[in-house]
């Protein structure tokens, strides 16, 4: 029987966060789907509410409108992304803000795969607003891939200031 060393990081500590995040992006979803009708909303604040929403394209409804076949590819890239994330999670653990990026993002990818799977469709429900102009709606798993997405621009930032020579 094989076993890893104690010595070599591992990457549950990542999967926990990833899981963490889905968790709570399936639990709310969920809600929303149990207490809204579609298009049903809650005024929160004077810029916020919380409404129920589907969006069957990516990202401020990318491609919302073609048919139903963009379903599959956003399954097949949430699919990749998982793959190629649990790949490098493997290959770097203990490069801490790059892990933390990548498990957010993962979290969100799988988050919004399982909606797809499911429903067809992601549900959003956070709809943040100025007047009547309405960013697009959004959910748990979004939030999870944009913290991701930031923090591995910050990540690349940080590598590449450490990376440079020091002037002459």
């Amino acid at each position: 029987m094989h076993t890893s060393s104690p010595s070599r990081p591992r990457i549950w500590p990542w999967l926990a966060w990833a899981l963490l995040i889905l968790v709570l992006d399936q639990l709310t979803k969920q809600w929303i789907l149990r207490h809204y009708a579609l298009w049903d909303s809650t005024p929160v604040t004077s810029f916020f509410n919380i409404v129920r929403a589907h969006n069957t394209g990516a990202a401020f409804s990318f491609l919302a409108d073609h048919g139903g076949w963009q379903r599959w590819l956003f399954v097949g890239i949430g699919v990749g992304a998982t793959v190629l994330i649990t790949w490098q999670l493997r290959k770097y653990p203990t490069q801490k803000l790059f892990c933390f990026a990548l498990a957010s993002i993962l979290g969100g990818a799988i988050g919004n795969v399982i909606d797809r799977l499911m429903h067809g469709y992601v549900v959003d429900f956070l709809d943040f607003y100025w007047g009547s102009r309405h960013f697009p709606a959004f959910n748990v798993a979004d939030m999870g891939i944009t913290l991701g997405a930031a923090l591995l621009i910050l990540d690349e930032l940080l590598r590449s200031r450490r990376s440079k020579p020091a002037a002459p």
